[in-house]
């Protein structure tokens, strides 16, 4: 009798068995929201400073003295916002993985340029393909899109028709630091659209950019993105439009 008590005592009961696992379920419950948050502060962080480096590598692309290789600008005194993208993902003149046509990211020895780590979607980079015409893909997993104004410009022509430019950007691109040069961008909205993913820009007063059709900033760090500057700072917002002098409709060609 005493040893069948003792037993019964030293085990748990089903009803103490289910408080307990309740409990547990109800710790996890309380924990978990506050864990996904910091867990997406650190994404928030590092996607920042990714963004920063790139910022930084930009303004010494930009720099007369500093810009080391432009690839097929190398000759010219300005150079194109496409060609700093294919230094940053090594594509098109900057190829950097031998005879292969095409390469994911991130690839054997850990590469994975121009990357937020919300983004987890494999990259693919395509050989003698130029930015502008694929080279980065698929849409959805691109994480970032440049200024859409430093690529392509509006002008107007003689017959005063609106159309879009290409633009060639000098040093002097730097003294603009309120100007954003690349945010967290939504790929799949731009597959939607139709747009290339890497190159996004808000309507404003523009005609050939009119009804926001390349206009697609990704909201994936709690409800808002990262925007890099010319400057080199980052700032997060949910309503980047709304932001005082945040300079979205600078060009450089007037």
């Amino acid at each position: 009798m005493v040893s069948r008590v003792q037993n019964r005592a030293a085990g748990f009961t089903l009803i103490e068995l289910m408080v307990t696992i309740s409990v547990i379920a109800l710790l996890i419950a309380i924990v978990a929201p506050g864990l996904r948050m910091a867990v997406g502060s650190a994404r928030g962080f590092k996607c920042q400073m990714s963004q920063r480096t790139v910022a930084f590598d930009f303004t010494i692309f930009a720099d007369d003295q500093l810009h080391g290789d432009r690839g097929d600008d190398r000759s010219r005194s300005d150079f194109t916002l496409e060609t700093f993208q294919e230094s940053q993902y090594g594509v098109d003149e900057f190829w950097n993985w031998g005879a292969v046509n095409s390469v994911t990211m991130p690839d054997q020895q850990g590469n994975d340029p121009m990357r937020c780590p919300e983004v987890r979607q494999p990259l693919v980079l395509s050989a003698r393909v130029p930015c502008s015409s694929g080279a980065v893909g698929p849409p959805e997993a691109v994480s970032f899109a440049f200024n859409l104004r430093l690529h392509r410009a509006e002008i107007t022509d003689a017959h005063g028709r609106p159309r879009a430019q290409q633009v060639r950007l000098r040093s002097s691109i730097a003294e603009h630091g309120d100007v954003p040069l690349l945010f967290d961008g939504d790929g799949g909205r731009a597959f939607e659209l139709g747009a290339n993913p890497l190159y996004s820009g808000p309507s404003l007063d523009s005609r050939i950019f009119a009804d926001d059709r390349f206009w697609f900033p990704a909201d994936r760090h709690n409800g808002a993105g990262n925007f890099a500057f010319i400057d080199g700072h980052v700032s997060t917002s949910s309503a980047p439009l709304e932001e005082p002098g945040w300079r979205w409709d600078f060009q450089p060609i007037r």
